[in-house]
């Protein structure tokens, strides 16, 4: 089992006007890339608390399905809300949202010139206005949280891949977002890293995190996720618990993948 003592997310309960609405909220997505269909008809629910594993082969619509969410890729028609609130094209309105969405790239993006302490100061700092000595605290909390607390006054180039990729956690908690998407977090590791890097993840999630994840960790999909996701060709073809997914795919598509990525 992937885990990691004290790992706790950072993320502050507040009362939600509609607890029953859906933390993420997909409606009708289409986008193209040129003449290229890449996300079609895309419905998709996650509810608080939720951790969404989407699966599927190479140029099915993953991670563009992931850049969505908080606008990183613009879409052609339908909505996407977040807490009942729907993402706007543009403007200060989608930045304060862009704020409570959390994003995990596979590559680190830390800024190389500042230490990892300034990294996760950063945004808290310039963005919500917390003070220089509460963002401080903060960091160390959660730089603690995610194991790399000692390396708080190092720069990123003399970390490895898979603390880097924990710092880039906890530069997201740092804001406290509602959500956290992570777009093949571990593809660009090590093998030896990617267990460290999922087992902060595996935390996240028992604490209640809402998370929709891009990955081809199989075993994380199984033990962590409330919900499978395959897409195949940009639509999601199936979405069901894992042991179901897993043990009893519905479509051709996803026999033909598991079959290929299990047995592999």
């Amino acid at each position: 089992m992937l885990d990691l003592p004290g790992v706790r997310s950072s993320r502050m309960e507040s009362p939600r006007e509609s607890p029953d609405v859906p933390m993420i909220s997909m409606k009708a997505v289409n986008k193209h890339f040129g003449s290229l269909h890449v996300l079609k008809d895309i419905n998709l629910d996650v509810g608080q608390g939720q951790v969404v594993v989407v699966l599927g082969p190479s140029g099915s619509g993953k991670s563009t399905l992931c850049r969505t969410i908080n606008r990183l890729e613009t879409i052609d028609s339908g909505t996407i809300a977040i807490d009942g609130k729907v993402l706007p094209a543009e403007g200060r309105g989608l930045a304060q949202l862009r704020s409570d969405v959390g994003m995990v790239f596979q590559s680190f993006n830390l800024f190389a010139h500042k230490t990892i302490l300034e990294n996760v100061t950063l945004a808290p700092m310039k963005v919500r206005k917390t003070s220089k000595d509460q963002a401080r605290e903060k960091a160390m909390s959660l730089l603690e949280r995610v194991g790399v607390a000692n390396q708080a006054d190092k720069y990123p180039a003399q970390l490895s891949g898979g603390q880097q990729q924990r710092v880039a956690i906890a530069r997201s908690l740092a804001m406290n977002p509602k959500v956290m998407l992570f777009d093949e977090p571990t593809s660009a590791l090590d093998p030896e890293m990617i267990n460290e890097v999922l087992a902060v993840m595996a935390g996240l999630a028992t604490d209640g995190m809402t998370m929709l994840v891009v990955t081809h960790e199989m075993g994380f999909a199984r033990r962590a996720a409330n919900r499978v996701v395959f897409m195949s060709d940009g639509a999601i073809v199936e979405d069901a618990e894992p042991a179901r997914f897993f043990e009893h795919p519905q479509t051709d598509r996803a026999k033909d993948f598991l079959g290929k990525i299990l047995h592999h």
